[in-house]
């Protein structure tokens, strides 16, 4: 009992972790649109060649995320958008994420998808599941403090990862799901 009890508590505590808030449909999208401009041009101050990555890519994507990792279990919740850059289409997007490792603190980061080929762009966009192993160390609040991460994914997709806030150390193993936001396409 008291292990279910305390899954649904980190379930709980995870769901609200990388909320959009209220507003119209035309306001979140809006509010998701502004936060890509954002952590793509923070991107491509902080890694140089990066704009000329994504601008060459078939498509990416950007993603606000919110994690927790306590003791051995990890999860996290966000929303983002990917771009087709063959069609210009944007497609609204929702992400979840679990995981097994060791760690412990929480962290609100960014997360920019880069996919070199036509078959990750439509898997990603059709499937949604990501696999990667993951570790970090964070300790940052506004521009005090920094981090350092690694992801590894595979299937021609490249990774840069932002660290918002959080003061968080972990190495786990976690998948991904991403799916298409119902309510805003």
């Amino acid at each position: 009992m008291m292990k279910w009890l305390s899954l649904s508590l980190f379930v709980f505590l995870i769901a609200g972790c990388a909320s959009m808030g209220s507003g119209t449909k035309a306001q979140k999208q809006q509010k998701i649109l502004s936060m890509r401009q954002e952590v793509l041009k923070e991107v491509s101050i902080k890694n140089p060649e990066a704009r000329d990555v994504i601008n060459a890519s078939k498509g990416y994507g950007v993603f606000s995320n919110a994690n927790i990792n306590i003791i051995f279990l990890a999860g996290g919740t966000g929303f983002g958008v990917v771009r087709d850059n063959r069609s210009g289409k944007d497609t609204f997007m929702n992400m979840a994420e679990a995981g097994l490792g060791l760690g412990l603190g929480a962290k609100d980061y960014r997360l920019v998808l880069v996919f070199h080929t036509d078959k990750a762009l439509d898997q990603f966009l059709q499937y949604g599941w990501n696999i990667a192993g993951n570790a970090d160390v964070a300790a940052k609040a506004s521009d005090k403090g920094g981090s350092l991460q690694a992801e590894m994914y595979g299937g021609g997709v490249s990774v840069y990862t932002l660290t918002e806030s959080g003061l968080a150390a972990q190495a786990t193993i976690k998948g991904t799901k991403f799916w298409a936001d119902s309510h805003l396409n």
